[in-house]
């Protein structure tokens, strides 16, 4: 899932990469692998106002957001990305939606997991994962869903928009001394200390992901795919290497397709001054999901 709309053009290259999104579209390109490319539409506003403030919706929706927020978001709002703030959570609910049909699909934005109800914070708007999980449950389509988090920080926001739900497991897998300092509680946290290789971070992976499959069940996984666990991440405080995020990547998608689960991954973090190196990255971690999946799919 992809819109032209997710790549937004700035005169300054701060930490966030507002063209990475185009970056890892032209990735996947050159590899060859066949894609059948879905656009979204923009969420529906009553969708984005189920889970975040009316008001705070009204903010993005109309380019005013207050400095002070905007600031905890770490860019401006402007009309190019508040349209994109629309089109993401989109793009993960037709993944999610694409995924049912498939098995597996990918949304080449979101992962947007430290937006909160009244506000954004760390490069994200709007919380993509929980707005699409809360829609595809009140539309009925799965009853029990799974939102992975495997990005180096936190999903803060996450866990605190479906805290208190039976519906909604976050699992979320991060560096503890990272981003966020004040960490909220997930259905699951695993906190790992810092430069956490790959060897211990599949012990961990596989110590908890088997468990929450089993006894949650979940009828789908929304998986935040984020890619600054690597050891050369601008962001990150774990010490993984390609070869660790790929066995990660296999791992979740096997586990999935072992007990007939649909995957739909969104893109999450990823950060360097190479931005080509980080959207080759998370091009591997979807061409692995989809490459596991199918191979099972074909078996």
């Amino acid at each position: 899932v992809h819109h032209p709309g997710y790549v937004v053009e700035t005169e300054r290259m701060g930490t966030f990469p507002h063209d990475k999104y185009a970056l890892v579209m032209r990735a996947l390109g050159e590899t060859g692998v066949p894609m059948t490319i879905h656009a979204p539409e923009i969420m529906p506003r009553e969708w984005l106002e189920a889970v975040h403030d009316p008001a705070y919706v009204d903010e993005v929706i109309s380019c005013s957001v207050p400095a002070a927020k905007q600031r905890r978001i770490g860019f401006a709002i402007d009309e190019r990305i508040s349209r994109r703030s629309q089109l993401s959570p989109g793009g993960t609910w037709l993944a999610a939606k694409l995924a049912l049909r498939h098995g597996y699909a990918a949304n080449s934005a979101g992962g947007s997991h430290h937006a909160l109800a009244d506000t954004g914070a760390g490069y994200c708007v709007f919380n993509d994962l929980a707005l699409a999980a809360n829609r595809l449950i009140e539309d009925g389509n799965v009853s029990r869903i799974l939102i992975l988090d495997l990005d180096v920080h936190q999903g803060d926001g996450t866990a605190a928009l479906t805290a208190g739900r039976s519906d909604i497991f976050t699992l979320s897998i991060h560096a503890e001394k990272n981003f966020p300092t004040r960490k909220a509680r997930s259905s699951l946290d695993i906190g790992l200390p810092d430069a956490t290789g790959d060897a211990d971070y599949l012990k961990a992976l596989a110590g908890a992901l088997p468990n929450v499959l089993d006894h949650f069940m979940p009828e789908l996984i929304l998986l935040q795919a984020g890619v600054d666990a690597h050891a050369e991440d601008k962001l990150g405080r774990l010490s993984m290497t390609d070869e660790g995020l790929a066995d990660r990547d296999r791992f979740v998608a096997a586990e999935a397709m072992r007990r007939a689960i649909p995957l739909a991954s969104t893109l999450g973090g990823g950060y360097g001054t190479d931005r080509e190196a980080v959207a080759m990255r998370h091009a591997r971690t979807i061409l692995t999901l989809f490459n596991t999946i199918s191979a099972r799919n074909a078996a």
